[in-house]
């Protein structure tokens, strides 16, 4: 199965940030320019995910990156020679959204499912696996407590999140995203978190194309699954996950991600 991760955020989080006297030079560097995903915690970031990738049964990574991402396309292409994953690029043009940002990826996608992921979160092996045998249009479903607990997000960040309203025959009826504390409170203390890792269907293409774009001024995927499932009658099966993510969002990331993948074995 293919994953097309999106490589071609700003990173304006975590340039934003005060310096971190804790970082290397190489790591304030990465910071400085937004590339997340090349953040050197013993090698790069985004090695660790595609390693978990192959882990989880995926054969296939595409990169959406943007043209002036050389820096990436250059590290997979000479750099490393990946054995376990073939690893293929797609070009955002322009920082557009999400959901722009899967449509670059649609002539290499074709017709198959395929995941769609952030190139700077670790999730756990065990959701990809699921969503690869399941081969549907699916999202894990992550437990808040499992988050907090086993994850690098405390539950303040986690308000923050979107919020998934389930059925009770286990598929996905809406996405809240960024939900204010009324809001926040009215959902259950079980109610389930979207981590941005997802199965799709080529239905999504024709969603990501149909959409508004946000206040934002940007075309947002959680927008195009929810057209999905409003106008085009797709169905997201919701999986259940009782484990953390590793999520790269700002400096004060750094250091504790680092410390969480040491010893994890890298094989690409």
């Amino acid at each position: 199965m293919l994953a097309v991760i999106l490589a071609r955020g700003l990173g304006s989080r975590m340039r934003r940030d005060a310096p971190d006297a804790a970082l290397t030079g190489a790591q304030r560097e990465a910071a400085d320019s937004g590339v997340k995903a090349m953040m050197p915690i013993g090698r790069p970031f985004l090695d660790y995910v595609l390693s978990a990738l192959a882990d989880g049964g995926v054969t296939d990574v595409c990169l959406v990156i943007g043209p002036e991402h050389e820096q990436v396309r250059r590290y997979y292409t000479h750099d490393v020679s990946p054995r376990r994953i073939r690893v293929v690029f797609a070009v955002q043009a322009e920082p557009r959204g999400t959901a722009d940002a899967v449509l670059s990826a649609a002539s290499v996608a074709g017709r198959s499912p395929f995941l769609v992921l952030n190139a700077d979160n670790y999730y756990p092996v065990s959701a990809y696996r699921t969503l690869v045998e399941y081969a549907g249009p699916a999202l894990p479903g992550f437990d808040r407590a499992a988050l907090v607990r086993e994850g690098n997000v405390d539950a303040e960040r986690i308000r923050h999140y979107a919020l998934l309203r389930v059925s009770r025959d286990g598929y996905l009826e809406d996405i809240v995203e960024k939900p204010d504390v009324a809001t926040f409170e009215q959902f259950s203390a079980n109610a389930l978190v979207s981590m941005n890792l997802w199965s799709f269907s080529d239905v999504i293409f024709e969603a990501c194309r149909r959409i508004e774009p946000s206040a934002r001024g940007e075309l947002e995927l959680p927008t195009a699954v929810r057209f999905a499932v409003r106008e085009l009658g797709e169905r997201f099966r919701v999986f259940p996950v009782a484990s953390g993510v590793l999520d790269l969002s700002n400096r004060r990331d750094i250091a504790i991600v680092a410390e969480r993948l040491r010893g994890v074995e890298v094989q690409l």
